[in-house]
């Protein structure tokens, strides 16, 4: 089974691994609901989507679940949108393709443009709205989510202006090399600690942007042989202040939910070093910003 810990200081224990239910964007009903076996026979008890996967058809996906073990799951979805009355309507759609009446955590999708911040945050912004929504019930909790280099920075700068609940950003091996990133994510997670802010992160299996014809769902491409997913993997875990959200292919979930299961030692940074090698890998973002590929999807 998969180890759980507290998810900061909403009370709730979950479990370490948590589903990327972007997974779910383009795939039929059928392949969900045994995706949904595999995650129950692990015991994965805390489910992250987003009104943006698959243009609302990972949370149509999730619908037949939540029939069966809404009760059991931690539900956290996401807003891209960043005005009031936006956010309004894109949570209230959430609500209506899950068939639910509330959810756990609602999160701020990608927020990590500074103009967008300014209006998300500010007066008639998305976070205005997530409020009016936590004080009517129809979700406990606040988040805020993002990709790139300049993530954890700003995630710190949103952590002043309102106290969320959790943070969400990228996370791996390669990443931590970059000194700067690495100083930044450090100093978040310190905060977070203090604050009681839970950490979930992303793109633990990064190999590089796809080169030549893509064969799984994610924007970029994976790691997919099973040593260096658990090297991937056993790294991320190893460090006992975040959580590990998988990646978005159904195909890939297996193997990542055996590798959490095993209670593998953190591999050494030779270990690493050699994986990065013997694989190619490269940053998936890039730019004079240093914030990635477009809108791409966070997971």
């Amino acid at each position: 089974m998969i180890p759980t810990m507290p998810f900061g200081k909403t009370g709730r224990d979950s479990t370490r691994i948590i589903f990327g239910a972007a997974a779910l964007g383009s795939v039929s009903q059928d392949d969900a609901d045994k995706t949904l076996e595999v995650l129950l026979d692990y015991g994965i008890d805390h489910f992250d989507v987003a009104a943006g996967y698959g243009k609302g058809e990972a949370e149509k996906r999730m619908a037949p679940w939540m029939k069966r073990c809404r009760i059991d799951i931690f539900l956290a979805t996401k807003t891209g949108r960043w005005t009031y009355d936006e956010a309004k309507q894109q949570f209230h759609e959430s609500l209506e393709r899950m068939r639910v009446d509330r959810v756990d955590l609602i999160q701020l999708h990608g927020l990590v443009i500074p103009d967008q911040w300014e209006i998300a945050l500010g007066s008639g912004g998305a976070l205005e709205y997530l409020i009016e929504a936590k004080e009517e019930g129809l979700t406990r909790f606040i988040g805020v989510t993002g990709h790139g280099f300049t993530v954890a920075d700003m995630h710190m700068k949103s952590l002043e202006r309102y106290p969320f609940d959790s943070v969400l950003l990228p996370y791996n091996y390669l990443m931590m090399k970059d000194e700067a990133y690495a100083a930044s994510f450090k100093k978040l997670v310190g905060m977070c600690r203090e604050r009681g802010v839970a950490v979930q992160t992303i793109k633990s299996l990064a190999r590089r942007p796809w080169n030549g014809e893509k064969t799984r769902t994610t924007w970029y491409e994976l790691l997919e042989n099973q040593a260096d997913i658990e090297r991937a993997v056993s790294w991320a875990l190893s460090n006992p202040d975040v959580f590990v959200i998988t990646s978005g292919d159904i195909h890939v979930l297996p193997k990542v939910l055996a590798a959490a299961s095993k209670g593998l030692l953190r591999p050494s940074d030779d270990e690493m070093d050699g994986m990065i090698a013997e694989q190619d890998m490269e940053l998936i973002f890039d730019g004079p910003t240093r914030i990635g590929f477009g809108d791409a999807p966070a997971r």
